[in-house]
């Protein structure tokens, strides 16, 4: 007579109990990843983007609670493109604030480049893209100036990018003369940064899976280098959640601009921008050497920084991002005007980068926190346009927001470490 096995018996059991213990092994070593993700974060008092991200969320919940056209197509579409002028600014003032210094220069760079760009393609026939190179041009030398005096002169940051402001602000108003503001062709390279979209699906969802692919690709490269050199890396789950959140936010991004008139060209541009300014900072021996100075000037030293170099390069990035975002400012208005130089894009931009989650002490942060700033400061400025909001309510909303995220910089600095180390 057969003896009839105990159920669960056999090779399929096996192989289920083997799995489970895999599932389990895998589930263990996300969690743990997580955990000391977290606990890195309080040891080294950084929050990160969890911030700027909740307060983002509150900002639209509010006013699309208040005006149903908030979060609609159009409105986000405009929104899109109007963050990328600021934003671009804000991401130069990053670089600055990362070493623990301060640009004020950086709305009359904008205004400058767009009156040059003005002055030499309008009023002397220079080809567009040559007058834009040259825009630039002055934006990267108006910088390298002032890191240079503050570097090897030792004038204080503060006081010459003050002087800048002041000074390149008298430039533009002389070369855009007496109109106070040039127009030029609203079919021209420039107009177009900010009017041309991308209104195909399969090249706006296909970018959209593209990006996502590439971060796939990236980052198990990554996993596979640092696992071969002996070191921590991210495991395979996080990574792959990591993909989906991504493959989530650029697909409903794509989904929402394509209702409208579809992908803005100025808002890849911006993306692209900050992409290539994270990934400069991360993963370049120039962006440790940002974040090195930004954490100590004498321990960078020692370190064999050349600090004096790392200082100009800083300056000349914040006065060549200036420059593009004074001409992307130009672009949305088709225009060279003194708006940039009025003062309120150098608030906007050093609002967003310090809401957006840069610390003002040096140090931390990173690219996104101009998007992410950005995005707050317009979006509270979009919503109460809708609402019909005063203007001087608005600069004092924006001026408690500013505030608020500084007394957070500083109270993170003080506080003392939740795992209870100095």
């Amino acid at each position: 007579m057969a003896v009839r096995g105990r159920q669960g018996d056999g090779p399929e059991a096996a192989v289920g109990e083997a799995e489970k213990d895999d599932g389990r092994r895998t589930v263990a070593r996300i969690r743990a990843y997580v955990v000391h993700g977290v606990r890195r974060r309080l040891r080294e008092r950084d929050p990160g983007p969890a911030p700027a991200l909740l307060a983002l969320a509150v900002i639209w919940v509010v006013f699309q609670s208040l005006n149903e056209n908030f979060l609609s197509p159009r409105n986000l579409s405009v929104l899109s493109v109007d963050i990328v002028g600021t934003g671009m600014v804000a991401v130069g003032i990053v670089f600055v604030l990362l070493i623990g210094e301060i640009d004020l220069s950086v709305g009359s760079l904008a205004g400058l480049a767009g009156a040059v760009f003005a002055a030499l393609n309008v009023n002397l026939g220079m080809p567009e893209w040559l007058a834009v190179i040259t825009a630039l041009c002055c934006g990267a030398a108006a910088g390298g100036l002032h890191g240079f005096s503050f570097a090897r002169i030792g004038v204080p940051a503060f006081v010459v990018t003050l002087a800048g402001l002041l000074a390149w602000n008298g430039v533009m108003l002389y070369l855009l003369g007496p109109d106070t503001a040039v127009n030029f062709s609203e079919d021209g390279l420039v107009a177009q940064l900010t009017s041309r979209y991308f209104a195909s699906g399969f090249v706006v969802y296909g970018l959209a899976a593209l990006v996502t692919a590439v971060y796939l690709l990236a980052a198990h490269r990554e996993r596979r280098r640092r696992a071969a050199a002996g070191m921590p890396s991210r495991p395979p789950g996080v990574i792959w959640a990591r993909a989906a959140v991504l493959a989530a936010v650029l697909f409903t991004v794509v989904s929402v601009l394509d209702r409208f008139e579809g992908l803005p060209l100025a808002l890849l541009i911006f993306l692209a921008v900050i992409t290539v300014s994270d990934l400069f900072l991360r993963r370049t021996t120039y962006g440790r050497q940002v974040l090195a100075l930004g954490g100590g000037v004498e321990a960078a030293r020692r370190a064999s920084v050349d600090v004096t170099r790392v200082r100009i390069a800083v300056f000349m990035v914040s006065g060549t991002l200036a420059a593009v975002g004074g001409l992307f400012v130009a672009s949305r208005l088709t225009s060279a005007s003194q708006v940039p130089g009025s003062g309120m894009l150098l608030i906007n931009a050093i609002a967003a980068a310090v809401v957006g989650g840069t610390s003002l002490f040096g140090g931390r942060g990173s690219a996104w926190s101009a998007l992410l700033g950005v995005l707050i400061i317009q979006s509270i400025a979009s919503g109460m346009s809708l609402l019909g909001v005063a203007s001087p309510v608005q600069f004092m909303i924006t001026g408690g927001v500013l505030y608020t995220a500084v007394v957070a910089d500083a109270l993170t600095r003080r506080a003392p470490s939740p795992l209870g180390r100095p």
